[in-house]
C-alpha cells in the first residue's frame, strides 16, 4: 500500500512539474542540446566560406575579414581564435596603424581572458595605447579590461585582492560608460554589470529585464543578459527564476555554437541543488564537452570542481533508485499473484454466475413462451367468445323467426281443420318456399360472419393471383365457395357437417374446395391455415 501511495505523489508530482514553465523551457533546450552538431556545422561552414573569402581578397580588405573570422572563432575554439588574433596583430602592426594595433590587442586580450589565461589578457591589455582608437574600440576595451579583474575575483576567490580588482573593474565600466550612447543595449548591460558588482542586484535586474523584454538582442547578448539575470535572482533567493534565466542563456548559446560560456554549468549546479540529478549530469556533461571543445583551461577546472560531485551522487541516486525498482518488483509480483489468485475465483465465480444466467435465461424464454402462447389462446377465446355472442343472437333470432312462421302456420292448419277445408290444407303447405327460406338463412349467416370478420373476402383474395379472384355479383355477400370457407373460419373443420348446412353433397364440397385451394398461390396443405390467420374484428 505504501508503495502505491509513493508511485502516485511521484506520478502526481511529475504532472504539476510538466505544466510549469521551467519544464517546459528544460524539454525545449533538450531539443536543442540534441541538434547541437547542426548548429556547431552552420558556423563551422559559416566561418569556412570566411576563409575561402580571405583567400581571394587583395591585402587591404584582409584585415576586415581576419577580424571578422577572429569574432566568429572568440567564443567557438581558442586555438584558432588565437592563430588568427596573432594574424591580425602582425597586420595591423605591418600598416603601423595605432588604431588598428588597439583594436588587434583588444581582440587578443579578450581571446586570452576567455582561455583563462588571465596575467597574459592584462599584459596584453595594459600596453595598448588606446587613445588614437575610436569609441567604439575603446568601449570594448574598457569593458574587457573591467571583465579582466572581475574574471580575476571569481576565479581566485580571495578577499586580499576583491577590493583592489572590484575597485579597478569598476573605473573601467565607468570609463565604457562615459563613451556610451544613453539607453544602448552596450550601455544597458555595462551600468547592469556595475550595479552587480556594486551589489545593486535589484537596479541590474530591472535593466537586463528591460534589455531582454524591449530591445531586439542577438543570441550573444540574449545569452549574456539572461544568464546575468540568472545570478541575480539566484542572489535574490529566487530558484526557479533562476533556473528559467540560465536555461534561456544556455539556449541562446546552443543556437549560437558559444563555447565559452558559463550558463550550462550554472544551470547544471542549479538543478543539482533542486535535486534534479538525472538533468544535473546531462548538462554539467555539456559543460566538459563546450570546455574542452574551446579549450578554456579555468572553466575546465570549474567543470572538473563540480562534475564528480554530480556523477558521484547520481550513481548513488541511480544505486538507490535500482534497489526501490527491486522492491517495487517484489512488492508488484506479489500483488500480480494476489490479483492472479483473484482473477481465478472471479472466473469461477463468473462462470457460475453465467449458468445461473443461462437457467434465467432458458426460464424465461419458457415463460415468454408460455405467455406468448397464453396471450394467443386468450385472443382465440376472446374471438371464439366474440363468435359465440353474435352466433347466439343470431341463433335465437333465427329460430324466434321460425317459431313464429311455425306458429303461424299451425294456426292456418289449425283454421282450415276446423272449417274442414282439407282442399285449402294442401294450398298453405305447398305456399312454403324452401328454397327462398335457405337463402333467407344463408343470407343471415352472410350478414352476422361479414360483421365478425369485415376483411374476410379481401383477405380471401389476396391468397390468389388477381385474374382468379372472387368477384361477387351485386348485392351478393357472399357465395357457395365463400361460405365454405367461412364456415371453415368458424371452426366447422368436417365436410359432412358442411355439406348438410349448404344443403350440398359431400363430393361436391370437396370439389369446391379442391378447385379453390388449387388457384391459390398458397401450398394446398397450408391453405386453410392461412383462412384460420384472418382476424375477426
Amino acid at each position: 500500500m505504501r508503495a502505491w501511495l509513493v508511485i502516485a505523489i511521484l506520478i502526481f508530482a511529475s504532472s504539476v512539474e510538466a505544466g510549469s514553465p521551467t519544464d517546459s523551457l528544460l524539454r525545449e533546450l533538450d531539443k536543442l542540446l540534441a541538434k547541437r552538431d547542426v548548429f556547431v556545422q552552420r558556423k563551422a561552414d559559416r566561418i569556412n566560406v570566411l576563409k575561402v573569402q580571405l583567400s581571394k581578397t587583395n591585402p587591404e580588405a584582409q584585415y576586415h575579414l581576419i577580424s571578422t573570422i577572429c569574432e566568429e572563432y572568440k567564443t567557438f575554439v581558442y586555438d584558432s581564435a588565437a592563430i588568427y588574433v596573432r594574424k591580425l596583430l602582425k597586420m595591423a602592426h605591418g600598416s603601423r596603424d595605432l588604431s588598428k594595433i588597439a583594436h588587434a590587442r583588444v581582440k587578443q586580450g579578450f581571446i586570452l581572458l576567455s582561455s583563462g589565461m588571465f596575467n597574459e589578457a592584462l599584459d596584453s591589455l595594459l600596453v595598448v595605447n588606446i587613445h588614437p582608437a575610436s569609441d567604439s574600440i575603446k568601449i570594448e576595451y574598457y569593458s574587457v579590461l573591467a571583465r579582466a579583474y572581475f574574471d580575476l575575483i571569481d576565479f581566485n576567490s580571495d578577499d586580499y585582492f576583491t577590493e583592489k580588482y572590484t575597485r579597478l573593474g569598476l573605473q573601467y565600466i565607468d570609463s565604457a560608460i562615459r563613451l556610451c550612447e544613453p539607453n544602448t543595449v552596450t550601455f544597458l548591460a555595462l551600468r547592469a554589470m556595475e550595479y552587480v558588482r556594486l551589489r545593486e542586484s535589484e537596479k541590474a535586474r530591472v535593466l537586463l529585464e528591460q534589455m531582454v523584454h524591449e530591445y531586439s538582442l542577438t543570441d550573444p547578448e540574449l545569452a549574456i543578459a539572461t544568464s546575468t539575470l540568472g545570478h541575480i535572482y539566484h542572489m535574490l533567493g529566487n530558484g526557479d527564476m533562476a533556473i528559467q534565466m540560465h536555461l534561456k542563456a544556455t539556449m541562446a548559446d546552443t543556437r549560437a555554437s558559444t563555447k565559452e560560456t558559463l550558463a550550462v554549468l550554472r544551470l547544471a549546479e542549479l538543478l543539482y541543488a533542486q535535486g534534479d540529478l538525472v538533468r544535473a549530469y546531462e548538462y554539467v556533461k555539456v559543460a566538459m564537452d563546450d570546455a574542452n571543445f574551446y579549450g578554456a583551461r579555468h572553466r575546465k577546472v570549474q567543470v572538473a570542481a563540480i562534475f564528480p560531485i554530480i556523477e558521484g551522487n547520481r550513481l548513488d541516486t541511480v544505486e538507490r533508485h535500482r534497489q526501490l525498482l527491486f522492491v517495487y518488483a517484489v512488492l508488484i509480483t506479489i500483488l500480480s499473484l494476489v490479483i492472479i489468485g483473484f482473477a481465478i475465483i472471479i472466473y469461477k465465480q463468473s462462470q457460475k454466475i453465467k449458468e445461473a444466467d443461462r437457467s434465467i435465461q432458458e426460464a424465461n424464454k419458457s415463460l415468454h413462451e408460455a405467455n406468448a402462447l397464453l396471450h394467443e389462446v386468450n385472443k382465440h377465446l376472446m374471438e371464439a367468445n366474440k363468435i359465440k355472442e353474435e352466433y347466439i343472437g343470431y341463433y335465437f333470432n333465427i329460430n324466434s323467426e321460425y317459431l313464429m312462421k311455425i306458429a303461424a302456420f299451425k294456426q292456418a292448419i289449425d283454421n282450415k281443420l276446423m272449417a274442414k277445408k282439407f282442399d285449402e290444407i294442401r294450398l298453405v303447405v305447398n305456399n312454403i318456399n324452401l328454397k327462398k327460406e335457405r337463402e333467407e338463412l344463408y343470407i343471415s349467416f352472410d350478414r352476422v360472419f361479414l360483421k365478425l370478420f369485415p376483411d374476410f373476402l379481401s383477405t380471401f383474395n389476396s391468397l390468389f393471383a388477381e385474374e382468379d379472384r372472387i368477384s361477387l355479383k351485386e348485392g351478393q355477400l357472399l357465395n357457395t365457395e365463400l361460405r365454405i370457407f367461412a364456415l371453415i373460419r368458424m371452426g366447422i373443420h368436417d365436410t359432412e357437417k358442411i355439406a348438410k348446412i349448404l344443403d350440398y353433397s359431400i363430393n361436391t364440397i370437396y370439389n369446391y374446395k379442391a378447385r379453390i385451394k388449387s388457384k391459390s398461390h398458397v401450398a394446398n396443405e397450408e391453405f386453410e391455415a392461412h383462412i384460420m390467420k384472418i382476424k375477426a374484428i
